[in-house]
């Protein structure tokens, strides 16, 4: 009698560790599972601000260096003609500036919010 009471307190307590197992397996499954859709939703996010912002980064370089060539365009002619050299160091200076500014906005773009710090 007294070995059956044994055998079934042994019985039991085999049981109820390999549940407890099953289920702390399945917690960290869960957990495992969640921080790989996260991880999954912040790439998605950060390649999206890429192609958002690629358009208008190009757009932003090209129009500055059209804007930036003018302007030296404009330097040369100041000796030869200087009000045509002039206009242009002005119509270049403030192109140059627009396209600067477009760049700005497209880095802008790809910027996400600071990074919250994980609980570990």
């Amino acid at each position: 009698m007294l070995k059956n009471v044994f055998f079934l307190i042994l019985f039991s307590a085999l049981i109820s560790s390999d549940l407890l197992a099953q289920t702390m397996d399945q917690v960290s499954y869960d957990s495992l599972k969640k921080a790989m859709i996260q991880l999954d939703q912040e790439l998605y996010q950060v390649q999206l601000n890429l192609h958002k912002s690629q358009k208008q980064l190009q757009t932003g370089i090209l129009v500055a260096t059209l804007g930036y060539t003018v302007t030296i365009i404009g330097g040369q002619l100041l000796g030869t003609k200087p009000e045509l050299g002039e206009t242009l160091l002005y119509v270049g200076g403030a192109t140059g500036i627009v396209g600067t500014v477009v760049l700005f906005k497209g880095f802008k773009k790809i910027s996400l919010a600071p990074p919250v710090p994980r609980s570990q």
